[in-house]
């Protein structure tokens, strides 16, 4: 192929910028998208190199709902997840956009809801969790809005920074009061929360509130005997010393399973217990992790009242 094919989408129309000829657009291992865009079929870019194409056909276009959150790894539903069409938005007045593959949006943007990233056109974080909004259940909605906040400071053992704030998404919502999905965003509003590192997590808190238990501290950090920060569990109830880890299906593989086993030790060793809760025990209409979690705060209530009763 060509050296100076990009490795993304690209409109046919930049073929002699590019230097390639009319011969060479055609060949079998460059695909046609939609009118007038072509992709290498060995492209290896990011998911907004292969979408750029898109916004650079049209000027007046931005990448929005689904498509924008996948650039902005922001937490989708599972339906969602499954859909890999494009949704691009055009503003004002204008008609929808119309191509092969594209669901196509007419919305009105206010300042700053329409950045750029990576070269391309795309709604914010904030206005992007807005859209999604009115196509998935409040639940969805949290964990989306919890991706957005989620950050951890440079003590942590993946330090990252925030999308928005909460803030960030409270204005957002204030900003548009009649648009489809905002009732739903303000009542996914109360319930997110800074701190959770994947939707699963989300969801472990979310099926423990709604269980009727208490609704665990996230960004909580273990400090050792030196004062030093030495564990970081996904959730914990402070009062009870109990650490809630989530293992997703990485936590099979040997070495994360050594390190599992070592942060599961020294948990104990600081004087709390770690309660290990897997993919499975999210499942199914009784969620297994509520029993989990519901039998560690008895025990752990249970021997804090014997703990006061003998003067510890």
């Amino acid at each position: 192929m060509p050296p100076q094919l990009p490795n993304g989408s690209f409109p046919a129309s930049a073929a002699e910028t590019l230097g390639l000829s009319q011969k060479q657009l055609r060949r079998d291992g460059i695909v046609t998208l939609s009118r007038g865009l072509r992709l290498p079929l060995h492209s290896t870019g990011t998911v907004a190199e292969h979408l750029l194409g898109y916004t650079e056909l049209d000027p007046e276009c931005c990448l929005s709902h689904g498509s924008a959150a996948r650039i902005h790894c922001i937490s989708l539903s599972v339906a969602l997840e499954a859909d890999w069409r494009i949704h691009l938005a055009r503003s004002g007045e204008k008609w929808k956009p119309r191509r092969r593959n594209v669901v196509g949006h007419q919305l009105t943007f206010k300042p700053g809801e329409v950045i750029g990233l990576d070269g391309v056109r795309l709604t914010s974080p904030a206005r992007t969790w807005l859209d999604l909004a009115q196509m998935m259940s409040i639940d969805d909605i949290v964990a989306a809005g919890d991706s957005i906040v989620v950050e951890h400071g440079e003590d942590h053992p993946r330090p990252r920074k925030a999308l928005a704030t909460v803030d960030d998404l409270k204005a957002m919502v204030a900003a548009h009061p009649g648009m489809r999905g905002v009732r739903k965003a303000r009542l996914a509003l109360d319930l997110v929360r800074v701190g959770a590192d994947s939707p699963q997590e989300t969801q472990m808190r979310l099926i423990l509130l709604h269980a009727g238990l208490p609704e665990p501290i996230l960004n909580h950090v273990i400090f050792n005997e030196w004062g030093a920060p030495a564990v970081w569990p996904d959730a914990a109830y402070v009062k009870e010393r109990i650490a809630l880890q989530y293992d997703g299906r990485h936590h099979a593989e040997v070495e994360q399973y050594q390190r599992d086993i070592k942060r599961q030790a020294l948990t104990e060793r600081l004087g709390w217990r770690e309660v290990r809760v897997q993919h499975e025990d999210l499942l199914g209409p009784r969620p297994e992790v509520v029993d989990k979690v519901r039998r560690a705060l008895f025990t752990g209530r249970e021997l804090a009242a014997n703990a006061r009763k003998i003067g510890f």
